[in-house]
């Protein structure tokens, strides 16, 4: 017969086997981490070598195409090592669903890179192009934060998310960046989105720095360099005013820059990375030490009311009792502790899900693009004087009253 001791120790064991699934998952965000830098750097010379005609970087494009495949070929392995048959995981339904359009994505990469060296489709196809699939990428890391059972781990993952999320707006100014100086001029359409940009960077990197362990913070200060920051707002002037004319030349300045800081940004990133593995690790090891530490205090406490009783004692003693209900109410108040500030951890997940589902439901009903939506979410919430979240909410509760979308 299964006695509370089972189920003890059964309760260890199931957090040791979600934080291992756990290790393998930060494991998959890492690799996700250097795929998607790489391709950030494929999208930035795509779109200087489109918007210039192919006349530059013609050649480092091939080069960086070949380091994108290496990632690539990583990220799949990393894949094929997910538990997809036990269907137990928390949130396997999302995650996996978020792996499958990403798959789907990756496979029309190669006719996308043949247009591109064809010039056969504009700068800011190309750019929508892996946005989306970086998105896809972005979204499975944001299914792996929402997944995590740990919060210290779930901290470090949300953190993580968002700096990646703010890196690539930053990657997606220095493409569009790139297309406004190879072509000369911008219009009021470019300025806006250039802007928006800019400000859903500053968002990200909020978040970011609410979740990251200080010693990451510090390393993200020492990484900066001021000068970088100068000629990056420099650039953003001058590419910014709405006049033609702009010097071709600056794309290849823009470039640079920017590429200065997003390799800044990496070395953060990779030491994100490096913290979360770290973490996983010392959290597994922690657990384990619990479950031995668990088992030998029953056992002593078994033979203990074994040698104070008969020949053959009876199952449970009023001392085995008393010990193994302390023991319960112990771990309940770490589980319940642990869900107390995983609840805490998750509010910016939950914010980003309720912001996300407005701006669907926004793009749906009012034929908007995606940026079209979040720009009037953003701008009611400034009318208002109030959170971005709260106004998301509001059109939310409109649903069951809209129309149906046919």
């Amino acid at each position: 017969m299964k006695t509370e001791f089972t189920f003890l120790l059964a309760a260890r064991q199931c957090e040791i086997a979600e934080l291992e699934q756990l290790a393998q998952t930060c494991e998959l965000v890492g690799v996700i981490a250097r795929f998607i830098h790489a391709l950030q750097r494929e999208r930035g010379m795509s779109n200087i070598y489109l918007s210039s005609h192919g006349t530059q970087f013609a050649d480092q494009r091939e080069r960086q195409i070949q380091e994108c495949d290496a990632a690539e070929a990583e990220v799949r392995r990393h894949l094929d090592r997910l538990d997809t048959e036990s269907c137990t995981a928390r949130n396997g339904a999302r995650l996996f669903s978020h792996v499958a359009v990403v798959l789907h994505a990756l496979e029309g990469l190669p006719e996308l890179r043949t247009r591109i060296s064809l010039q056969a489709l504009g700068a800011a196809e190309a750019t929508a192009a892996i946005v989306k699939l970086v998105s896809g990428l972005l979204g499975v890391v944001f299914e792996a934060a929402d997944m995590a059972s740990d919060p210290k781990v779930s901290r470090a993952l949300v953190a993580m998310f968002h700096f990646m999320q703010g890196k690539e707006f930053a990657g997606q100014e220095r493409a569009l960046g790139g297309r406004v100086f190879a072509a000369g001029g911008i219009d009021a359409g470019g300025l806006q989105l250039w802007r928006h940009l800019v400000d859903s960077q500053q968002g990200c990197l909020q978040v970011y720095a609410e979740c990251a362990e200080p010693e990451v913070l510090h390393a993200d200060l020492a990484a900066r360099d001021p000068v970088v920051l100068s000629e990056i707002e420099r650039l953003r002037r001058l590419g910014g005013a709405l006049r033609g004319g702009l010097d071709t030349a600056l794309s290849r300045d823009w470039y640079y820059w920017c590429t200065r800081r997003i390799d800044e940004m990496k070395a953060v990133e990779d030491l994100l990375a490096a913290h979360l593995r770290e973490l996983c690790g010392q959290r597994i090891v922690q657990a384990r030490a619990g479950l031995s530490d668990q088992r030998a205090a029953l056992d002593a406490l078994w033979e203990r009311t074994a040698s104070q009783g008969a020949a053959t004692p009876a199952p449970y003693g009023p001392h085995l009792e008393r010990s193994l209900f302390t023991m319960v109410q112990e771990q309940s108040r770490r589980l319940q502790a642990m869900g107390d500030e995983l609840d805490s951890v998750r509010t910016s997940l939950n914010e980003r899900k309720l912001v996300e589902r407005a701006k669907g439901l926004l793009m749906a009903h009012r034929q908007l693009t995606e940026e079209e939506a979040y720009k009037a979410l953003r701008q009611l919430a400034m009318n208002q004087g109030r959170r971005l979240v709260d106004v998301a909410s509001n059109v939310l509760s409109l649903a069951e009253v809209l129309p149906q979308v046919r």
